[in-house]
């Protein structure tokens, strides 16, 4: 019998070897498929929020009030005509900056109230919400109807909150001071109009619709973690609590980041609950960032420049604490 060349002939191994490589050979419509998949988004992504961003810090060294063309190299002059604004936009340097540092009177009370809102979150939404997930997710009777509850504020826009709590804050006829007996107008309380009361009557209703957020949050982590390591702890003696901050929360430490983020973004982008209860009006002790970077990109005076330059301290202020909790996070994970 007569036998093949040995260069014929092809082992099983590399016939393996050379299917397995045709397997994972793109084609050409997959490659466009891919392309497509990766590309759209990030289109996206650059149009509708790294170029706006960009957008506004270069805007924000300039003095435009959004008519006519802008100039990053023409500088700005005093009109011919007073009273009258330059035409177009002409470059102002950090101008814009030191008039919100130092000549605008709402700027620091308005990074205040940011940065109480904030602290609010943190210390009060935050454990919250994460008190709320640990008592459902132990399987209580009724979870299902607590969870839906107690959700039900973040299915509710935050303009029907803002109604809703209008009504339960109203001086006359509302729901507390009508059961606190303050609802004749010798004794009433103003909860929205009072300069002293109206952040904290705001923040109430922010707390109330956070707290469930952050609840449905932790209520996905903790499903997450595996049994094995709670019934190690239990084993072990440690307590509930013991249980929880030693052993479940360590393991929820992506989540814990999720959350961090999201707890800063909400409450330096908070715009709709003021907004409501000052029927579109600034209302003294409510100064917000987010607000006056509306009022002044458009409102009646059109300043893109300035207001451009509201929003890029409103971003280095969310920029700042996430920087600062990520670089500590990952330089933990990182040594040995």
């Amino acid at each position: 019998m007569s036998s093949l060349p040995s260069e014929r002939v092809r082992p099983p191994v590399a016939q393996r070897r050379r299917r397995r490589r045709r397997s994972f050979t793109l084609t050409r419509r997959d490659k466009l498929v891919a392309t497509l998949l990766v590309g759209v988004p990030l289109l996206l992504d650059l149009a509708f929020v790294w170029f706006p961003a960009l957008g506004s810090v270069a805007l924000s060294f300039t003095k435009w009030t959004g008519v006519g063309s802008v100039s990053f190299t023409k500088s700005c002059t005093k009109s011919a005509i007073p009273g009258l604004p330059q035409k177009g936009g002409c470059f102002t340097g950090v101008g814009n900056y030191d008039r919100a540092f130092n000549r605008y009177p709402d700027f620091w009370p308005a990074v205040q109230h940011n940065v109480i809102w904030l602290f609010v979150f943190m210390v009060i939404a935050t454990p919250l919400g994460m008190l709320f997930a640990v008592i459902l997710d132990r399987g209580i009777r009724g979870s299902r109807i607590y969870q839906s509850v107690l959700f039900l504020p973040v299915m509710l826009s935050l303009a029907l909150i803002g109604i809703i709590w209008e009504l339960i804050y109203a001086p006359n006829l509302g729901l507390i001071n009508t059961v606190i007996g303050r609802n004749q107008n010798s004794n009433l309380i103003d909860w929205l109009g009072d300069p002293k009361l109206n952040l904290w009557s705001i923040l109430v209703e922010a707390t109330w619709r956070q707290a469930g957020y952050v609840m449905v949050l932790y209520l996905a982590g903790l499903t997450a973690v595996a049994p094995a390591p709670r019934e190690a702890a239990t084993i072990d003696g440690a307590s509930t609590w013991q249980t929880f901050w030693r052993v479940i929360f360590p393991v929820m430490k992506p989540i814990n980041i999720v959350i961090l983020v999201v707890t800063v973004i909400e409450s330096l982008r908070a715009f709709d609950l003021v907004f409501i209860t000052g029927k579109g009006n600034p209302v003294h002790g409510l100064e917000l960032l987010s607000v006056l970077v509306t009022q002044n990109i458009v409102g009646e005076t059109q300043q893109l420049g300035f207001g451009s330059a509201l929003g890029v301290v409103l971003l280095v202020i969310a920029l700042v604490p996430i920087t600062i909790f990520l670089y500590q996070t990952f330089r933990k994970e990182s040594r040995p």
